[in-house]
């Protein structure tokens, strides 16, 4: 869930930010105002540390979700407080660039591509693998997926870590409340802490249910997650990724 935060240093009341209810969005405000308050130079890199930096010069397992989100907020803050936000966009940029994620409001249809065959073969339903982790733009979801190929509720399964939906339940309940739905509505799953338990749910998913034509929607930016359902689906199916 989202609030509009005051912003306001040393008595001195700038402006306003829409911004989640979450420790990480409360963290960056922490130092972006602790910073413009005692004149520190304003740089992106402050908000994460020189092994984080490094980090995220090479590809990275979920997509370096957080990190963009704090960097969208760093941006924001930004506007309001008019300091130069060039290198967090350009940190942005490289991020989404390197981990192969578009912007938040990309066509998602135009990016779907048929990854298990040349030609499409007849399909009597579809599917859709949601890892809303790495993926959670609602509106795009919706607009350009589950509504234009009309995706029923109870073919669409969903996974989320702990971590995970401890930052982000209310913001993602928020948003799929335009859409008169909830977590609830689909095949939600809580998943246990460990490594890649959401990507591994989604994927058990996908086998039990032992699909044969048709079509079937795996939007992830996992490139392991994605090799997976290759193996695993079966040639008389019609598997769409972004590509």
């Amino acid at each position: 869930m989202a609030t509009v935060q005051k912003i306001i240093i040393n008595q001195k009341l700038y402006g306003s930010i829409e911004m989640p209810e979450t420790e990480a969005a409360r963290r960056v405000l922490t130092v972006v105002t602790r910073a413009y308050e005692t004149r520190k130079p304003m740089r992106a890199a402050m908000l994460f540390s020189p092994g984080k930096l490094r980090a995220l010069k090479v590809y990275q397992t979920g997509g370096a979700w957080q990190e963009l989100l704090d960097l969208e907020l760093y941006i924001e803050l930004g506007k309001i407080l008019r300091f130069n936000t060039d290198d967090a966009v350009k940190l942005k940029n490289s991020i989404e660039l390197i981990n192969d994620m578009a912007h938040t409001h990309f066509n998602i249809s135009k990016r779907l591509g048929l990854v298990n065959k040349e030609r499409k073969s007849p399909a009597n339903e579809s599917y859709l693998f949601w890892d809303i982790e790495n993926f959670s733009n609602i509106a795009p979801m919706f607009n350009d997926l589950i509504d234009k190929y009309t995706i029923p509720d109870d073919h669409i399964y969903i996974a989320a870590n702990p971590d995970s939906l401890y930052l982000f339940k209310d913001e993602w309940e928020a948003n799929l409340y335009d859409y008169g739905k909830t977590l609830k509505s689909f095949h939600f799953t809580k998943c246990d802490h460990g490594k890649n338990v959401a990507d591994g749910i989604l994927l058990e998913n996908f086998k039990q249910l032992r699909l044969r034509n048709a079509d079937v929607y795996v939007m992830t930016f996992d490139r392991e997650l994605k090799d997976f359902f290759r193996e695993a689906c079966d040639t008389s199916n019609n598997l769409y990724m972004m590509v």
